[in-house]
């Protein structure tokens, strides 16, 4: 019988969920949805100091942001919880305790003094620093006396001191480490919680993961995984480690590269499916296909794909993909998103009115909140004239009989539509025998102040009769006579 893919993301509420987060969990969930699996969300909320609520919050709106969403974990109760791993502890306790009992852990009184200083003597020895095993030895007796003492004691996990553990990677093959570059490490600290390696290995285990699916800064903590599922006697998951996301420096990804926190790409004006869609490619590939629809993803995803070197991530492609699905969403969905931000800046819009801005400068947007700067033109008249552009639209021989013209004209129109304005300027461009651009290019100038534009004609109807004759009347005045 084949077992049930299982799968799992286990972030630590330690602060606002990185990019790497969300790269991880994209793999899993689109990996369980493709093979009929389940994918679970566990809180590996042991760092008591630096775990916070802000931060727990944090990871769930992220995924929730992202559409994520899980089969078990935190709201959503399955058969393997509890699903943070502070309410797990006694889980972790009673397992800790068998190794004690099989001889395969012992009780370790070194003080972090006593640690600190052996550290330092293996790198003046230039030697990697590791555990001497010298609390393996304590008789029943020297724990009884050291334990009265009130001294504090971890636990230990007894490892093999020769031999190499081979780590049957899917993405990067074979990995060999050798057991005697380890070190006895610790799984109980002096608190009774478990450290990182002890905990997970018992949660996966009786969560019943079938694959653990991960950044490869986690590899060199798989061995150490692999001999505690051989000394409990259990299967271990089949592992599988994506390549880490890089800043365009090569650098391992940080704030000095932008954005990492997932909300924050949401406060920045990113589309959430633009943003899966870009870390899906960021270690993952289908021939030369960019874009991807979430059921694409699914559909065509294999961990065979996944390379094997680091992913170098781009914001000017980010920003690209976002452009391209910005132009693919629905017209409401868009208003939805950028009224908020127009009111903010502009104070209360009649909605018809804004509607129809969000609308025409729909194809111009990479950003969300790139609405704000490309549309400031049609809320207020408190703009300056770019002054490159002046020196070639404004100053001539055309110019001010080209405003005139359309001032004249325009103001006629009725009804102030596009169909109708369209063949004002082409008519005037024709009597003047020069090309429709020359037409153009002073009239979008006056409108808006700039070259850059929706349109001409979507910007005129628009902005409407008045403040069209209000903006060619002002342009027309701040020409020579």
């Amino acid at each position: 019988m084949v077992k049930k893919i299982r799968v799992r993301i286990a972030p630590s509420p330690t602060g606002s969920p990185h990019v790497g987060t969300a790269y991880t969990a994209l793999f899993n969930y689109i990996f369980a949805k493709k093979h009929k699996g389940e994918f679970i969300l566990r809180i590996e909320d042991t760092d008591r100091e630096r775990s916070t609520l802000e931060a727990n919050r944090a990871i769930l709106q992220g995924l929730d942001w992202l559409g994520i969403d899980w089969d078990e974990g935190p709201n959503i109760d399955g058969p393997y919880g509890p699903y943070y791993q502070t309410e797990r502890l006694k889980i972790h306790q009673d397992y800790a305790q068998q190794l004690l009992k099989e001889g395969k852990a012992y009780y370790c009184f070194c003080t972090p003094e006593e640690l600190e200083k052996k550290r330092k003597e293996a790198a003046e020895r230039k030697e990697a620093p590791r555990y001497d095993g010298r609390c393996r030895k304590l008789s029943e007796a020297e724990i009884k006396k050291l334990e009265q003492s009130g001294k504090p004691k971890v636990v230990r996990f007894l490892l093999p001191p020769i031999g190499k553990t081979i780590v049957h990677d899917i993405i990067r093959g074979d990995v060999v480490f050798q057991n005697e570059l380890l070190d006895d490490f610790v799984i109980l600290k002096s608190d009774g919680f478990p450290t990182y390696n002890f905990a997970c290995v018992v949660d996966d285990h009786t969560m019943e993961i079938s694959h653990v699916i991960r950044g490869d800064d986690h590899l060199s903590n798989t061995p150490r995984q692999i001999l505690l599922y051989q000394a409990f006697g259990w299967k271990a998951p089949k592992f599988a480690h994506l390549p880490m996301i890089l800043g365009k420096d090569k650098a391992r990804m940080s704030k000095r590269h932008g954005a990492t926190s997932v909300i924050a790409y949401k406060d920045i004006g990113y589309l959430p499916e633009a943003v899966l869609n870009y870390i899906a490619r960021l270690g993952w590939g289908y021939g030369d296909q960019e874009i991807f629809s979430r059921q694409e993803l699914i559909d065509k995803f294999s961990l065979k794909g996944v390379g094997k070197n680091p992913a170098v991530f781009d914001t000017d492609k980010l920003n690209w993909l976002n452009g391209k699905y910005i132009r693919e969403i629905l017209p409401e969905r868009l208003i939805d998103l950028c009224e908020p931000l127009l009111l903010e800046a502009y104070g209360k819009i009649d909605f018809k009115y804004l509607k129809k801005v969000v609308l025409i400068c729909h194809d111009r947007l990479v950003l969300i909140p790139d609405i704000v700067t490309l549309s400031k033109y049609f809320f207020t008249d408190d703009f300056e004239y770019d002054p490159e552009a002046v020196e070639k639209h404004f100053k001539t021989d055309y110019a001010k009989k080209i405003l005139a013209s359309l001032k004249e004209k325009l103001a006629k129109l009725d009804p102030f539509t596009k169909d109708k304005i369209e063949p004002i300027f082409k008519d005037l461009a024709k009597d003047l025998g020069v090309k429709l651009g020359v037409v153009i290019h002073p009239c979008r100038l006056a409108l808006t102040g700039t070259l850059q534009s929706p349109p001409m004609y979507d910007v005129v109807e628009v902005l409407g009769k008045q403040k069209v004759n209000q903006r060619l009347v002002k342009a027309i005045d701040s020409l020579p006579r």
